[in-house]
């Protein structure tokens, strides 16, 4: 208990770091963002082993769940969690194939900018290149929320990244006792966070399942927490530039 209760003062110091049923009222289409591949390299703390976080949950979403399991997860059964009362579900087109799409679409004279986004996603949604790629959820009442990321279709739409957040890093007011509050619920929310998942493995905010930055790793910041297989996302990227190259519908050109 004392050597439990010296780490959390430690990492109370600031850290550096940070198909096709459609629910027409409860989704929104989106473009692909730029993710992000930068990632720093990790290192396993001495005398620790590496961690199964491949197995870890945060509301019972693993890395790795299909879209489906999670939205029955969340829609269909009463949990912890609900759908957040406008566009829960982000839909996407992967940027690449959304060019071959643009380019087909005004192949057939269609140029005005709201027909031409019409066209995209109808012949996105019939060739199975539209995909949920992010689920938003919340709990009022505790001030949590919870934000899924899924891979696209063509890697068979599985959660690559899931972030939790909190709370308890919010000051109320400047009084002095909001501060002493702040203080006990982030020693609050540390002692749940090891309780669930053990100590981090990797500085003091980290528990890596390799030393290889790409496979699954978890994060913890104050009041939040951020699972992540990297890996898993940098694969379905390339994946999918690849098959846009491969099946770009160029004229038919004769020479």
């Amino acid at each position: 208990m004392k050597h439990m209760f010296i780490f959390l003062l430690m990492i109370l110091a600031p850290f550096v770091a940070s198909a096709d049923d459609f629910d027409f009222e409860n989704f929104a289409i989106v473009d692909d963002s730029e993710s992000d591949f930068t990632v720093e390299s990790v290192d396993l703390n001495s005398d620790a082993s590496l961690a199964s976080v491949g197995t870890f949950d945060i509301a019972g979403v693993m890395l790795g769940m299909p879209f489906e399991d999670v939205q029955t997860l969340f829609f269909k059964t009463k949990g912890l969690y609900t759908p957040r009362k406008k566009n829960s579900i982000i839909y996407t087109i992967h940027r690449d194939w959304k060019y071959n799409l643009d380019y087909e679409c005004r192949q057939q004279g269609i140029y005005v900018p709201e027909k031409l986004e019409q066209c995209i996603n109808s012949l996105a949604r019939a060739r199975g290149l539209l995909y949920a790629s992010e689920l938003h959820l919340e709990r009022p009442q505790t001030g949590e929320t919870l934000t899924v990321y899924f891979t696209s279709n063509a890697t068979d739409n599985l959660v690559w990244r899931a972030v939790y957040k909190n709370d308890v890093n919010e000051l109320e007011g400047d009084n002095e006792k909001f501060e002493n509050q702040r203080q006990k619920k982030i020693l609050a929310f540390w002692e749940g966070v090891l309780d669930k998942y053990g100590a981090p493995n990797s500085g003091t905010d980290k528990w890596i399942s390799s030393t290889n930055a790409y496979d699954p790793m978890m994060t913890a910041y104050y009041g939040a927490l951020d699972l992540v297989d990297r890996g898993r996302r940098t694969s379905d990227e390339s994946k999918n530039i690849q098959s846009s190259r491969e099946n770009f519908r160029a004229k038919p050109y004769a020479f």
